[in-house]
């Protein structure tokens, strides 16, 4: 730590501490990440554990970039890059509406990191945009991976009390423990909604409850013939069609046809029907992209 000289302190949290820091040997700016230390002696958290373990193995442009682990009996501290802000903090700075073509390069860049972490079989199971880093040369990240676990086969039961409520998908609201990469999808396209909405949720219910008869009233309730499965799956509940609907042009008015177009074959209730992040990359509504963001991807 002697290495590092602490300039500010950028956010608290359950997890710990953030600083922004500097390294005394190569000025370089960082982010010190000081994790609490259970006090049970039971050492270092399960979710500092696998954030570390596979953020070493998930190295992307737009995955935030896991530096250095410093480690000693009482604390443990991760070295990131450092980023200027988090989409929610950029949300807070920006006056309405949002430029077509940063909404444009943003959520490619999610869908590039997003992609890349299915590639690796990993899922992040907590996109929201408190966990999205940008710094000043607009370059995204994704962050946090304390929720985050490796899939593969066999197919494993998870736990359903994962991804902030706003960003979770109806089949992990009904209490599906069997999920794949399709759970990212569904918030990687809350999140792009909330882009072109400059930082309006798509989906801010209250409850569980709340948040289905939000997600109905612009989806439409699920049926067996719709999404085979979904009246089995544990916490499952009938809902009656809303009188009342709501359109994607209310929705989501600042998007073009190909925009909604792709958000609407990413926002699919049955998870099998989503398009994938791959997918959803080589979608038309990235046709436009700026030759600048897509060079940052050349090989």
């Amino acid at each position: 730590m002697q290495d590092y000289e602490r300039l500010e302190k950028i956010g608290e949290g359950t997890y710990g501490t953030v600083f922004k820091a500097k390294n005394l040997r190569n000025g370089e700016i960082v982010a010190l990440k000081r994790v609490r230390l259970d006090e049970d002696d039971e050492g270092v958290p399960s979710s500092a554990l696998r954030e570390t373990s596979l953020l070493k193995e998930l190295k992307h442009c737009n995955i935030v970039n896991l530096i250095q682990i410093l480690y000693s009996e009482r604390k443990l501290v991760l070295v990131f890059e450092f980023c200027d802000m988090d989409l929610k903090r950029y949300f807070d700075t920006i006056s309405p509406p949002l430029n077509y073509q940063i909404v444009q390069s943003f959520f490619y860049q999610l869908l590039r990191g997003v992609a890349f972490c299915h590639s690796k079989n990993v899922l992040h199971r907590d996109l929201k945009p408190q966990n999205i880093l940008i710094n000043k040369n607009g370059e995204l990240k994704l962050a946090d991976f304390g929720l985050a676990r490796a899939f593969g086969i066999p197919v494993r039961c998870y736990s359903a009390e994962v991804v902030t409520l706003w960003y979770r998908p109806p089949d992990v609201l009904f209490g599906a423990k069997l999920y794949t990469t399709s759970i990212d999808v569904w918030s990687a396209a809350c999140i792009f909604a909330e882009l072109s909405n400059s930082g309006k949720p798509l989906f801010p219910g209250t409850d569980i409850n709340d948040q289905l008869k939000i997600i109905f009233r612009l989806l439409g309730v699920p049926t067996e013939s719709s999404w085979s499965g979904v009246t089995q799956l544990p916490d499952y509940k009938a809902y009656t069609q809303f009188p009342v609907a709501l359109t994607w042009d209310q929705s989501v008015p600042n998007l073009d046809h190909f925009g909604k177009d792709l958000l609407q074959k990413m926002l699919v209730c049955n998870p099998g029907q989503r398009l994938s992040a791959e997918e959803a990359l080589c979608h038309q509504y990235f046709s436009t992209l700026s030759a600048q963001v897509r060079s940052w991807y050349e090989d």
